[in-house]
């Protein structure tokens, strides 16, 4: 059983460690696997096949398991069914690494029938979905499939919940990094909210990516 190989692969120490890590998800589901070792019974899943039943049993008891689907997804060949499988799960994703680990290695090659799912996504009233959607977005359409419109599409997002504006944050931070003419604008006009322009300036001025000179103005912009 799937159950079984995932607590022969525990790691109580590293359990005890991960749980302080994700406050949202109760520490009684922690199995304490490590993140590669789940990748790579993922992969060894698929290439098997008959993961079908396991993603259809929801919802998962243990932490670990939700990320085993997560990874399982991550790996998953055909767009439409990923997409399927996708959506089915996102309603059971209560935390933020579950949440950004999954990343569907097809969404890379699909990016014009991406872009309608990760629209239905941001407008969710669900916190991880939404944060998918917005990474989603961060990760597939900042570099050639680039648009200013996709800016506006994340700043009009307003939610109090953090975990909500910490990816409108990264995402702002991003498209610094990235697009700085395009997104240099959206800053000095203030288009979002207090905190999360503050959390933006904080992350960009933290990036590699940003120039000193960079850095500086958007200091003055705090």
């Amino acid at each position: 059983m799937i159950i079984d190989d995932l607590f022969a692969m525990q790691d109580t120490k590293y359990r005890d460690f991960q749980s302080k890590l994700i406050p949202t998800a109760d520490k009684e589901t922690f199995i304490g696997i490590r993140t590669q070792a789940l990748r790579d019974y993922a992969k060894k899943m698929v290439k098997m096949g008959g993961y079908e039943e396991f993603l259809c049993t929801l919802p998962h008891k243990y932490f670990d398991e939700n990320q085993l689907h997560a990874f399982i997804l991550s790996e998953i060949k055909d767009f439409d069914k990923c997409v399927e499988y996708v959506d089915a799960f996102l309603p059971y994703v209560d935390n933020w690494a579950t949440c950004d680990q999954m990343s569907p290695k097809v969404f890379k090659k699909n990016r014009d029938k991406l872009l309608p799912k990760i629209r239905t996504w941001i407008a969710s009233d669900k916190t991880y979905t939404v944060r998918f959607g917005i990474g989603m977005l961060m990760q597939h359409f900042l570099d050639d499939d680039f648009k200013k419109e996709y800016l506006e599409m994340v700043s009009k997002i307003r939610s109090e919940e953090y975990y909500i504006n910490m990816m409108v944050a990264w995402y702002f931070a991003t498209a610094l990094s990235k697009q700085y003419d395009a997104t240099i604008p959206c800053i000095e006009k203030r288009v979002l909210d207090p905190w999360t322009h503050k959390k933006t300036i904080q992350k960009a001025i933290e990036s590699y990516r940003i120039t000193d000179e960079q850095k500086e103005y958007l200091r003055g912009l705090r």
